[in-house]
């Protein structure tokens, strides 16, 4: 066979593949929106659950989930950007070196359940702590940590490496050409991981079923004392996400409306996800076009 003829089929077949993965996509998450339409207004998003009777919404677990993702990304960028600027500008091609990204590789390639497992030893056995929303934080941390780690260390390795000889010949030392130009430049790569980390944390679910537990105290959200109870902004209280919460109700919810209410969670969290990564390419791009000088 001919290579022009070959060349033909094979982009044919990719072309139907993606069209298949795409048609796959829209399919179900149009399926999901579909059925949780009715839901979709600003009572079910702010009102509390409502186990015994119908009308229940969604406020509480939403606003959890925003706040885990909060939590986690205090955690887990500190970390994930450190050892990313450490593999890209300190770390030799040593056996050290190696086994550093075998460990990142693996920890990446982990089931989040069996994170969560390891996050119910230790920080909700071994600490005392109990379920609570710091818990199911640190243990999402321990997924996202790997990601940061290789976008923080792809986007400064991106850098065009004239930018940093032009910053050493001016006399800037190695940190300061770091800190002042290398992270600058590789802003846009590391505010997108940020963004499409932040929305695999919004729909994490099993890790967070053993962390931060599968129901919560109400929440008075005129109370600002983060070491109440009652407190929406206390890390230390058990407390449900929409992920889990979509997963409650689908198991054993008793409410008349449960399969409605469990739809419309559905739709809000897929849109939700959407949103997420909707905003990381158009925050990327923009970002990009104005450091690179075209904006």
């Amino acid at each position: 066979m001919k290579p022009r003829v070959t060349d033909k089929i094979a982009t044919a077949v990719f072309y139907i593949i993606a069209a298949l993965l795409i048609l796959l996509l829209v399919l179900f998450a149009a399926y999901l929106i579909y059925q949780g339409r009715s839901r979709l207004n600003l009572h079910f998003l702010t009102s509390a659950p409502n186990s015994l009777e119908a009308g229940g919404g969604i406020g509480p677990p939403l606003f959890n989930s925003i706040y885990i993702v909060v939590l986690s990304l205090a955690i887990t960028l500190p970390i994930g950007l450190s050892a990313g600027i450490y593999m890209a500008e300190y770390a030799k091609p040593t056996r050290l070196t190696k086994m550093i990204r075998f460990c990142i590789e693996a920890l990446a390639s982990l089931p989040s359940i069996v994170i969560g497992l390891f996050g119910f030893l230790i920080f909700v056995q071994k600490t005392g702590w109990g379920f609570n929303l710091l818990s199911g934080a640190l243990a999402v941390s321990i997924l996202n940590l790997p990601v940061i780690t290789r976008i923080s260390e792809d986007s400064i390795r991106n850098v065009p490496h004239s930018v940093k000889e032009a910053s050493l010949a001016l006399g800037a030392t190695h940190w300061q050409t770091i800190v002042r130009v290398l992270i600058p430049c590789a802003i846009p790569g590391l505010v997108t991981g940020l963004i499409i980390t932040s929305g695999r944390v919004f729909g994490e679910a099993a890790a967070l079923i053993f962390t931060s537990g599968v129901s919560g105290y109400p929440l008075d959200f005129t109370n600002f004392n983060p070491m109440d109870s009652s407190s929406p902004l206390n890390p230390m209280r058990p407390a449900e996400t929409l992920a889990v919460f979509i997963w409650k109700v689908n198991s054993e919810g008793t409410a008349p409306d449960a399969r409605l209410v469990a739809d419309g969670a559905s739709a809000v969290l897929i849109i939700s996800v959407f949103v997420f990564n909707i905003a990381s390419r158009i925050l990327g791009k923009y970002l990009n076009n104005k450091f690179a000088g075209n904006s």
